[in-house]
C-alpha cells in the first residue's frame, strides 16, 4: 500500500454584518454538494500564510488579511491512482482572516458558488467534521472584530 502526505492551507474567512454578527465565507464544490473552508496544497516555495491569503483569493474572489494562524486539522483519506488506492495522510493549516474587499463571483472554476453564512448556520452547513470543529472554535472565541 503506498502512503503519502500532503501539506495545506486556508482560511476562516470573516466579517461582521451590519446588524453585527459574525458570518463567514464558505465554498461549495462537487456541483454544489459540499461546501467548506476555502484551502489548498502548498506550492514549492510558498509558506502556509502566502498558500492560504493565494488558496483563499483564488477560492473565494475576496481579498483578505490574515488576523492569526488557528489549530491545524489532520485527517487520512483514499484517493485512487491509475487503479491503484493510494492512501493520503494530510495535514491543513487554516488562518483566521478578516475580508477587506474583492467579490465572491470571481472565484475560479474549482467553485460552484461562494457564499456568507451566520457563523452558527456555517458550521451546520460544513461538510467536514474537522472543519466545523475550526468554526466552532472561531464561534467560542467570540470571533475576531474583523
Amino acid at each position: 500500500m503506498t502512503t503519502r502526505f500532503q501539506l495545506s492551507a486556508g482560511g476562516v474567512v470573516c466579517r461582521r454584518s451590519p446588524a453585527g454578527q459574525l458570518e463567514v465565507a464558505l465554498i461549495a464544490t462537487q456541483g454544489g454538494e459540499r461546501w467548506g473552508l476555502p484551502k489548498g496544497l502548498v506550492e514549492e516555495g510558498e509558506s502556509l500564510e502566502e498558500t492560504a491569503l493565494r488558496e483563499v483569493r483564488e477560492e473565494t474572489g475576496l481579498e483578505v488579511e490574515v488576523l492569526e494562524r488557528l489549530k491545524p486539522i489532520e485527517y487520512w483519506y483514499w484517493w485512487d491512482e491509475d487503479g491503484q488506492k493510494v492512501r493520503y495522510h494530510k495535514k491543513v493549516y487554516f488562518y483566521l482572516m478578516a475580508c477587506r474587499g474583492g467579490d465572491t463571483a470571481r472565484h475560479d472554476f474549482e467553485v460552484e458558488d461562494v457564499r456568507w453564512f451566520p457563523i452558527d448556520e456555517a458550521i451546520k452547513q460544513a461538510s467536514y467534521r474537522t472543519e466545523r470543529e475550526i468554526l466552532q472554535q472561531v464561534k467560542d472565541r467570540g470571533g475576531p472584530p474583523c
